[in-house]
């Protein structure tokens, strides 16, 4: 199964999943006078738009480079995740407000219906499998938006925890107000998700590498190929799923461009033999001991050194 269609297909499992867990939970919350469990239907609810923009995306991804986008549409990812946080924040916020709003009126609280906690209890277990089941396809399509849903539906399964937690505290010491409490800190916890989801694509748009055990096997490749000498210069780009390489090597100056050109060809084929996610590689000649001094852009082995020594 290609990524795309991976993708769509986790997509459309997370829709299927969350339309009936959101829906029950809505519908119940609103009939037993639960705040926490309404709460945690509309965190649901986000969930179902998060999988819609996923499907959104993927359509996009999967689109051939053109004279506008020369790189391609990998980035599409990137961008409907970042939507996606942004969205999510949003539904916290939103119920926060509301939550807020019901603390003035808490002299006429009742205890939720005990319906609330069956509801809950079965979203517990729904998440579970939703969540194992999109992990593993993220795991297969190596999509950072499918692993986004996945890391979310895990938080959900301990915000079902936390109602579950605040009804029974409602239930057993007589106190409606630990279902507001419990919603409140529903509202919190999902505006943190959401930022943690922004700060990770920040860090992809930023061209961030977290991950220097690449510059390694880049650097180890290099030593393993004839006439091919101190790589330098290296940056990693990360498109979606894919990698961009660029990279600076020394050759003998006295080579032909023919002889030299078939060192750097063997070099690109074995990084593409290495690294499966490596979809272009662009390798720039120069004359042995011929490296410019206070290069500003770029990784060489001594700079990872000197990285992994502080």
């Amino acid at each position: 199964m290609d990524r795309n269609r991976q993708i769509k297909t986790a997509s459309w499992i997370g829709i299927a999943g969350n339309l009936a867990l959101s829906t029950a939970k809505i519908l119940i919350g609103i009939l037993s006078g639960s705040m926490a469990v309404i709460g945690d239907g509309i965190d649901s609810a986000t969930d179902i738009v998060m999988s819609l923009i996923t499907l959104f995306a993927a359509g996009i991804m999967a689109r051939p480079p053109d004279p506008e986008h020369p790189y391609g549409y990998g980035r599409a990812e990137t961008v409907a995740t970042k939507l996606l946080s942004f969205m999510i924040f949003f539904a916290g916020a939103q119920f926060m407000i509301s939550t807020v709003s019901r603390f003035q009126s808490i002299e006429t609280l009742q205890k939720p219906d005990v319906a609330a906690v069956y509801v809950i209890l079965a979203s517990v277990a729904g998440k579970l499998v939703l969540s194992r089941v999109q992990h593993r396809m993220a795991k297969k399509s190596g999509s950072a938006m499918i692993e986004a849903i996945a890391k979310n539906m895990q938080n959900d399964i301990l915000i079902s925890l936390a109602v579950l937690l605040g009804l029974a505290f409602t239930f057993l010491m007589d106190m409606p107000i630990m279902d507001l409490l419990t919603a409140f800190g529903i509202s919190i916890w999902v505006m943190k998700s959401a930022l943690s989801i922004f700060l990770e694509t920040s860090s992809e748009v930023m061209e961030e590498t977290k991950d220097l055990s690449i510059y390694d096997t880049l650097f180890e490749i290099v030593s393993s190929v004839d006439g091919a000498h101190h790589p330098h210069r290296t940056r990693v780009r990360k498109f979606g799923d894919l990698l961009y390489i660029d990279m600076d090597i020394e050759e003998d100056g006295e080579l032909k461009v023919k002889e030299a050109h078939l060192i750097a060809h063997e070099l690109e084929r074995k990084i593409h033999d290495a690294i499966e996610e490596v979809y272009d590689i662009m390798v720039h000649i120069e004359p042995l001991g011929c490296t410019m001094k206070d290069e500003k852009f770029g990784l060489s082995q001594e700079i990872i050194d000197n990285t992994k020594a502080d």
